[in-house]
């Protein structure tokens, strides 16, 4: 019993942490229960703001795409503005700003992606040092 304890202890399990990066870009990342998430900081782009969630499974094509935000400053956003990938697993949004974005990972704990009668939820737990990482690294001067 102990051995098999021992072995399903050091097995890879799904990753729930929120980490951020800064090179070459300003990088947050997230995975869970076959959902990715990736938003993205680039000032060489238009729109420099990006967020990427890629799904196991095809997101339905549909004309509206929402976050609601929930567990502590509940907000909830939705644009026209998205594009799915080829196969439809990667759905993404770019613009100029995501402030309200940022707040929403930063001040709670749960996040549902809204896609036509698919709702995705995903945990922002420890999302929030990661997104003040984030948002540090927009100030940046750049070099």
């Amino acid at each position: 019993m102990r051995a098999l304890f021992c072995i399903l202890l050091f097995l890879p399990g799904p990753a729930w942490a929120w980490s951020f990066s800064s090179d070459p870009v300003c990088r947050l990342d997230h995975e869970e229960a076959g959902l990715e998430i990736a938003l993205i900081f680039d000032p060489r782009r238009d729109e420099p703001y990006e967020i990427a969630l890629t799904a196991e499974s095809p997101w339905p094509e549909t004309d509206l795409f929402g976050l609601r935000f929930s567990g502590g400053r509940t907000l909830s956003i939705s644009t026209g503005r998205h594009v799915l990938s080829p196969g439809r697993q990667t759905l993404s949004v770019s613009d100029r700003g995501f402030g309200n974005v940022l707040n929403g990972l930063e001040f709670n704990s749960i996040a549902t992606a809204i896609v036509g009668d698919r709702a995705t939820t995903f945990s922002l737990e420890g999302a929030a040092e990661p997104v003040q990482a984030f948002r540090a690294c927009l100030v940046q001067p750049a070099v």
